[in-house]
């Protein structure tokens, strides 16, 4: 493929050609490079001190893995997904003393100094956080006046009380009194007929928000109300009205426009034909208990695992019944237990994801291809293979299923992601039984080219999963509930693909011709599934130069250049949570271990290997590693909804530094006693 002729280079000056938009970068105009400073001691001495680094961060992460063959680190979000457990035993009657205690220690040891609870480390505090906080200390027993209860309540008031919580918050209220469900936007069962060519149906959504719609619209429709264990009147501004009315939009918006269909479903509330009703609930339920996994949850995800409990419990399922039990036993599965015997629940869980990106950061490191470890793990991989058809069918009726999801048992929702990955790590294995292994690869590549969106992305669940209203739905005020293309997952995706030979696929071309058009203006891309610009560019670099195009493309260098003005005075590089919804953070933060590796592996991709920059961000990981061979990362690197859902995920502080590390010295020749090109099959 001509570069040149097949890739469109981006808009702006950069378009003209390489070597005159690459000096452009510096020019007049534009702002310069943050100074690096010169490196401190000669390159043999950070290749020793890298070697050493990664043998010990080998060693730790071989210790980690499971005898079956799988790694999975924790997967934490915020105390929402605690209280909300509670809430859900509360609601069963089946929470005991012990998990209300050891959970509200979790919760506690969260909590900042002004009485808030903030959804990441060192945020802000956040209202619906700390409401859901508050309530779960008040099930502990803790009394309104103790001096850390009043503090939050205090903050709570001061930040609009629970009339300004989210939905999603206010819900939980109303199940047990605390709010009217006459006040909450009204989403009713019977949108599980709408035709999939209408607007608002059920595919409209992503597959996680429709996982929690559904069995929301029961709940919804039956309006429980158990006994509050107490009141909370001090978290209301004015506990005398604590329902208010909200504020009018005018009919010209779309806010307005909503708002008064969602007055006219109220009102049809009470018209609705008894037979429609129950049909739809009767309908919603076949739904829910058709996409329930083998462990028992519902698309491994726990908010649409707590509400389709509570929507069956509704239905007159007993907690006894097949379907609810084990959905139980997944809840409990979905807890970690602390050394000093806090209690803490997963939103999610990673095992998939966490292998491919050990295997991979394993090979990347030099293990031998045949190790055991390796192919143990690309056994459990093979057995996680999914056969069958889910919900992304939809809009892909004639695809041949095939790849991967990201929890241990997701069949009916792989993702273009976890494929991508997984058949990388595959691709590095030198396995027993080499056709068994390509035959799965040769799915997953089958399936990620049917999943293509149009112009040439991918998203990570579904294809052009893009409509504009279901986030116009007053139900709707957090998160993102559609599944959009992102620069992250289309340039794993492109790695994949080129890494099985089709570099020169029409697919790789469009998908490579859209990551060029979507480069931010500065240099960066943006990152959907990671915080954020670091890990969107530090992703499409290695993607682009692997599909073929050169390092001196003028995108390339767009590239390079911004991850080298956003290193760290310390050589590392950060990127706070806030930059999703302030564009002035964008690559800056504290250093973090997997953001600094990210943007290494940005730039050893596009021929970096022996510039000041990487060799600042190397030395800042060998100076920073623990003595077990893992780094701190308190930050939360992870993302679940751009600007609204923080993750941290255990493993990336030890997996892409990892990879970083291990490239660094293959380029520079200290793997093998050689110095071969970058591998090909790079990770992001």
């Amino acid at each position: 493929m001509s570069a040149e002729t097949s890739i469109r280079p981006g808009p702006g000056p950069f378009a003209s050609g390489g070597d005159a938009a690459a000096s452009a970068v510096s020019g007049p105009g534009r702002p310069t490079a943050a100074p690096l400073g010169e490196a401190a001691g000669p390159e043999g001495e950070d290749a020793g001190a890298a070697v050493r680094c990664t043998g010990r961060a080998v060693a730790h992460l071989l210790s980690l893995q499971t005898p079956e063959g799988w790694w999975k680190g924790d997967f934490e979000t915020n105390v929402t997904m605690e209280t909300e457990d509670l809430l859900l035993r509360e609601f069963l009657c089946i929470r005991t003393a012990e998990q209300t205690r050891a959970t509200a220690a979790w919760i506690r040891a969260k909590q900042r100094a002004d009485g808030a609870w903030a959804t990441h480390t060192d945020g802000p505090g956040d209202l619906s956080t700390t409401i859901e906080g508050y309530i779960a200390l008040r099930l502990d027993g803790d009394p309104p006046d103790a001096p850390h209860m009043a503090a939050a309540s205090r903050w709570a008031r001061e930040h609009g009380g629970v009339a300004r919580s989210r939905v999603f918050t206010r819900i939980w209220l109303a199940l047990f009194g605390w709010w009217r469900w006459e006040d909450l936007p009204e989403l009713p069962p019977e949108m599980i007929f709408l035709p999939r060519w209408m607007p608002l149906n059920l595919y409209s959504f992503s597959c996680w928000a429709r996982q929690a719609v559904v069995p929301l619209t029961i709940v919804c429709a039956h309006r429980p109300v158990v006994p509050a264990p107490f009141a909370i009147d001090e978290l209301h501004v004015d506990p005398a009205r604590p329902n208010p009315p909200c504020g009018k939009a005018p009919l010209t918006s779309w806010e307005g426009v909503f708002r008064r269909l969602d007055r006219v479903l109220h009102r049809s509330r009470r018209i609705v034909p008894r037979a429609l009703r129950r049909a739809a609930i009767r309908t919603a339920v076949g739904w829910i208990i058709e996409r329930q996994e083998a462990d028992g949850c519902f698309n491994g995800i726990q908010p649409p695992l707590v509400y389709s409990i509570i929507a069956l419990r509704l239905c007159g399922y007993p907690l006894d019944h097949p379907v609810l039990s084990s959905a139980l036993r997944a809840a409990d599965d979905f807890t970690v237990r602390t050394r000093d015997g806090k209690r803490w629940v997963e939103a999610c869980q990673s095992p998939v994801w966490d292998t491919s990106l050990a295997m991979i950061a394993l090979t990347d490191a030099g293990l031998a291809p045949d190790d055991p470890a390796l192919v143990r793990a690309a056994d459990w991989l093979l057995t996680k293979e999914v056969r069958t058809h889910g919900d992304w069918s939809v809009r892909r009726p004639r695809l041949a299923p095939g790849g991967w999801a990201f929890g241990f048992h997701n069949r009916n929702y792989p993702d273009t992601d976890d494929t991508a990955e997984a058949a990388l790590a595959l691709l590095r294995v030198r396995h027993p039984q080499p056709e068994q292994v390509a035959s799965a690869v040769h799915r997953a590549v089958t399936w990620n080219l049917g999943m293509q969106s149009k112009g040439g992305p991918w998203g990570a669940y579904d294809a052009d999963n893009t409509s504009r209203w279901p986030a116009r739905l007053p139900f709707c005020d957090f998160g993102e509930v559609t599944d959009p293309p992102s620069a992250d997952v289309t340039a794993h995706v492109v790695e994949m693909l080129a890494a099985t030979g089709r570099a020169g696929h029409p697919a790789v071309h469009r998908a490579v011709d859209w990551l060029l058009r979507h480069q931010e203006n500065d240099g960066s891309w943006y990152g959907r599934w990671g915080v954020n610009h670091l890990y969107g560019t530090g992703a499409v670099l290695p993607a682009l130069v692997d599909a073929g195009v050169p390092v001196g493309h003028p995108a390339v260098r767009r590239g390079v250049w911004w991850l080298t003005a956003q290193a760290n005075p310390d050589g590392g590089w950060g990127e706070r949570w806030e930059s999703y919804t302030d564009p002035s953070w964008r690559g800056r933060g504290p250093s973090t271990a997997s953001q600094t590796a990210w943007a290494l592996l940005g730039l050893l991709a596009a021929g970096e290997h022996d510039s000041d920059a990487v060799r600042r961000g190397v030395r800042w990981l060998t100076r920073t590693q623990r003595a077990d061979g893992t780094w701190d990362e308190p930050e939360y690197t992870g993302t679940g909804f751009p600007g609204d859902l923080p993750l941290n995920y255990h493993l990336y502080r030890l997996l892409f530094p990892l990879c970083a590390l291990g490239r660094y010295l293959r380029a520079n020749g200290h793997q093998d006693g050689t110095k071969p090109a970058l591998s090909t099959h790079r990770i992001a």
